[in-house]
């Protein structure tokens, strides 16, 4: 007679097993493609309770259980100020997908609250220095983050249309504030829409957003509200109607930039003209 399987389990295989191919594959793809884990890493995967970060801590999970090369996985969850309820909700889905966090609590949600100038940005510059300041005192020289595939092209489209410059998203980058760590983001190859099939089949309730400044889009019954990331959602949206590759076409152009055709760019923080070679 077969052992039934507990409801962890069973979501353990749906990864492996049912959305292998959008989940597991392209997690794993991207992971070997750009070099995120080597041998000895002890990494700090940073859970928000959202479904993109959940996702993340289990295939990190079962990375590890099928790796050969061995690495250590710390969970960590900032509390930035949420409500008991968002923070219950948290804890009942660790537990529930076996995912051992340690969650540690800040204030940042009152301190970002009362700033009028770029509240976002402030939180979202908290929240990372947070992030790595636990991650370290744990031994960890990674944080993992649960940005995926549509994260990279919305950030890519809102440099170039908001942002007046054409700058894609890293899956790895060295923090310039805390030498010896590097963020990586595992999840770069993967779909946002087949995480959220991967939720809905097995009928998980994850945080949407429990921010207080962006409370509005939910709200707002549109999916929009004033964030500049939702309205770059309908867009890609409306485009893909027409083109039903256009994202993946952003995601080629950031890994085949041709500068011979940039009048101006910048690296490693040093601007450049097409002057410095023109008429060699």
């Amino acid at each position: 007679m077969s052992r039934e399987l507990t409801p962890k389990q069973l979501i353990e295989r749906s990864i492996q097993k049912k959305y292998r191919k959008e989940l597991w594959s392209p997690f794993v793809a991207a992971v070997k493609r750009y070099a995120l884990i080597q041998p000895g890493d002890r990494i700090a995967v940073c859970i928000s309770g959202g479904k993109d970060s959940m996702l993340l801590a289990k295939l990190m999970q079962l990375l590890q259980r099928h790796s050969d090369a061995p690495f250590e996985l710390e969970f960590i969850v900032m509390d930035p100020g949420y409500n008991p309820e968002n923070r219950r909700q948290i804890e009942q889905n660790a537990a529930l997908l076996g995912v051992p966090a340690r969650i540690f609590e800040t204030d940042i949600f009152d301190v970002t609250f009362s700033v009028e100038k770029n509240p976002c940005y402030l939180c979202a510059r908290m929240r990372r220095g947070h992030l790595y300041s636990q991650a370290q005192g744990l031994g960890c020289n990674k944080i993992a983050l649960g940005h995926h595939f549509n994260d990279v092209i919305e950030t890519t489209v809102m440099g170039m249309l908001w942002g007046a410059q054409l700058q894609g998203m890293m899956p790895k980058v060295r923090s310039a504030n805390f030498p010896g760590m590097e963020l990586i983001r595992p999840l770069y190859c993967v779909h946002e829409e087949d995480i959220v099939a991967w939720r809905r089949y097995n009928h998980l309730t994850f945080l949407q957003c429990a921010c207080r400044f962006t409370e509005a889009v939910s709200e707002s019954g549109d999916g929009v509200g004033a964030s500049k990331r939702q309205e770059v959602k309908q867009l890609l949206k409306a485009l893909r109607r027409d083109n039903p590759d256009v994202e993946k076409s952003v995601f080629n152009a950031i890994h085949a930039v041709c500068l011979d055709t940039f009048p101006g760019w910048k690296s490693r923080g040093e601007a450049h003209s097409f002057l410095e070679w023109y008429g060699e």
